[in-house]
């Protein structure tokens, strides 16, 4: 196996050393077969983050994979951020988390295990709603208002997904790059597409429970982003009938 871990970051300079030190010795010290690399996808970042993963990674003695940084030079959204990781990645197993590795570590190599033993699903992606403490931590109004978000996704794309948003999902390695090189959707709704074309490519998509383990505050404006979501929701259904 080669796992190829994809972390989007924009303006991340708080945190990136504490991912990069995170992730490389959970990687460094897993028992997975084969082994693995960190992609950094720098959103055009302005605060050096990319910059400070690269000095972290030099001072750190890696025996089983590479870290490094890809960027692009406008910040355009996590959508894209997401896909230019995927399309520059060479593992046979993909997965995408976010910097504050808002999941923790232990669940990526759970579900990569799970991937490894299940050789029929292309698509594995995480679910707070399928563990029992999920949402821990949560405030009432975030956690009723990513409740409210997915529900209406489910509705409009007929979904029967328990968590489609969840910021961690794995993918067989070819299923990853056809699925990410036909994406066009930048913003945060490009879940939402991928989950789409996984289907219409004719991918099998399960679920694994996840739990929120480390909490921040969430860069999305709930009344901006969700109008923005909605209207990236439109496009994307339109292009999928043209599809």
């Amino acid at each position: 196996m080669y796992l190829s871990i994809i972390i989007p970051m924009y303006n991340e300079a708080a945190g990136a050393a504490a991912c990069v030190r995170t992730l490389a010795g959970a990687m460094e010290s897993a028992e997975l077969p084969g082994n693995y690399e960190i992609l950094f996808s720098d959103d055009g970042s302005s605060d050096g983050c990319g910059d400070i993963v690269r000095e972290t990674v030099r001072a750190l003695s890696l025996t089983r994979g590479e870290i490094r940084v890809v960027r692009s030079e406008q910040n355009r959204g996590k959508g894209h951020a997401v896909r230019l990781g995927m399309q520059a990645s060479a593992g046979d197993i993909c997965v995408f988390t976010d910097c504050d590795l808002a999941y923790g570590t232990d669940v990526i190599l759970r579900m990569a295990e799970r991937m490894n033993s299940e050789p029929g699903t292309d698509v594995l992606i995480g679910s707070r709603v399928l563990a029992e403490d999920g949402y821990a931590g949560y405030t009432f109004l975030r956690k009723t208002a990513s409740k409210l978000y997915v529900r209406l996704l489910t509705l409009a794309a007929g979904f029967r997904y328990t968590d489609s948003q969840c910021g961690l999902k794995m993918f067989r390695g070819e299923a990853a790059r056809k699925i990410f090189a036909l994406c066009e959707t930048d913003g945060w709704a490009f879940d939402f597409e991928v989950l789409l074309l996984a289907g219409k490519l004719g991918y099998s998509v399960a679920e694994h429970p996840v739990t929120v383990l480390n909490h921040r505050e969430s860069k999305i404006h709930l009344i901006r982003d969700s109008l923005k979501m909605a209207a990236d929701v439109r496009k994307i259904r339109k292009r999928m009938k043209k599809k």
